[in-house]
């Protein structure tokens, strides 16, 4: 069965897509089959009939496999607000077992490896009782967390790292991505996120803005996962 990794984020806007895309890459480039999983997305176009979220069409497109749109997005809704209060608007319910059936699905296909994305943050509100980060705990999924480099990132990387672990997950690696690229004493932050994080660095992403393209995997080591 197909290793999976959910990949989270300190905030929304902090590069998950991104960094799972170059995941993937970089994976693929060894030689194994990827697919990538984006269990719950908002912010979607209809799209020949289909309600299709950007991040998850580039999750596809880096996918070694060809499958349908919904297999790697099973909730999809179109306004750009917390997925909760669009699955409410849209009298849908956002159910755990669901997501579940989703991943065995692609866990079921050829693939070696699976990079789930998530949405907004660790403790992202599926429905009135339940987090996006309660499936995670149920898949057992190890966890990859993005660092979004801006005022502020510390503290949530920390608070974020310790909400993870408090779940009693492992977090197997970090991406540093500066997505400010105004950001004061840059390196400063850096150093003091490298000595307080206790898990692989796989990559540091430096602002790239326009130039960011296909050749984005070369910023990540994933050698520290696949060894695993």
């Amino acid at each position: 069965m197909a290793k999976s990794f959910f990949i989270t984020g300190t905030d929304t806007d902090v590069g998950k897509t991104l960094v799972t895309q170059a995941l993937m890459q970089a994976t693929h480039d060894l030689g194994h089959k990827v697919l990538g999983y984006k269990p719950v997305a908002s912010g979607c176009k209809l799209i020949d009939g289909e309600l299709k979220n950007s991040d998850a069409l580039t999750l596809q497109a880096a996918s070694s496999i060809a499958l349908p749109y919904a297999m790697h997005n099973p909730y999809a809704f179109a306004p750009a607000i917390a997925p909760h209060i669009a699955a409410a608007q849209a009298r849908e319910n956002i159910s755990l077992s669901h997501l579940s059936e989703g991943l065995a699905r692609l866990q079921a296909t050829a693939a070696d490896y699976i990079f789930v994305e998530g949405a907004g943050g660790w403790r992202l509100p599926i429905n009135e009782q339940q987090y996006l980060s309660d499936w995670v705990k149920k898949e057992h999924l190890s966890v990859i967390l993005v660092v979004g480099a801006r005022l502020g990132c510390i503290n949530h990387a920390l608070l974020t790292l310790d909400a993870i672990r408090h779940d009693g997950l492992v977090v197997v690696g970090w991406v540093l991505n500066q997505v400010d690229p105004n950001m004061s004493h840059y390196q400063a932050n850096a150093e003091a996120l490298k000595q307080r994080i206790k898990a692989p660095l796989l990559g540091e992403i430096p602002w790239l803005g326009s130039e960011a393209d296909n050749s984005i995997h070369n910023f990540i080591d994933i050698a520290p996962l696949l060894n695993k």
